[in-house]
């Protein structure tokens, strides 16, 4: 039975990422960058996985590691780490103790600190902060910089 579930699974993430192996870069594995296959200056279209520090220009679909790191343009899909850190623009979903977006974010951040520029969508965790909001925070301390509900509200914060 776990077998088969291992299999299924297997099967799965090979079948989600098929669209993508058309790309430069489809994967990249990263025991800190430099030390990896694909070049920082790459963006990757598939998977990544760092084991300590991985960055890249972008990443698409799925993105685990230690500290994952994107420099430019649009990074998509499941970031999971310990740090997220997007130096421009993510769209999906962020779960790591510190979640850093610089540029324009939508999507759902659940960590113990949460920080987006510009975001759509869901910040849960202890800490969230958003220069603007369209959407809501749940945490101890929620801040909205410009037009939220209150510029800091703790609990619940939110601007539609």
């Amino acid at each position: 039975m776990k077998l088969v579930s291992i299999l299924v699974l297997g099967a799965t993430m090979v079948a989600l990422a098929l669209p993508a192996l058309a790309g430069e870069t489809p994967v990249n594995l990263s025991l800190f960058t430099p030390i990896s296959i694909a070049k920082e200056s790459d963006s990757v279209t598939a998977f990544r996985f760092n084991l300590i520090y991985g960055k890249n220009t972008s990443v698409e679909v799925v993105d685990l590691g230690l500290v994952n790191h994107t420099t430019s343009g649009l990074s998509k899909g499941l970031a999971w780490g310990l740090v997220n850190f997007a130096e421009a623009d993510f769209k999906g979903i962020q779960l790591a103790t510190v979640n850093v977006v610089q540029g324009d974010f939508e999507g759902f951040e659940w960590g113990f600190v949460n920080h987006a520029q510009n975001a759509r969508g869901l910040q849960l965790g202890f800490v969230n902060y958003a220069e603007t909001l369209h959407g809501l925070q749940i945490g101890l301390i929620n801040i909205i910089q410009k037009d939220g509900f209150m510029p800091f509200f703790p609990f619940v914060n939110w601007s539609f």
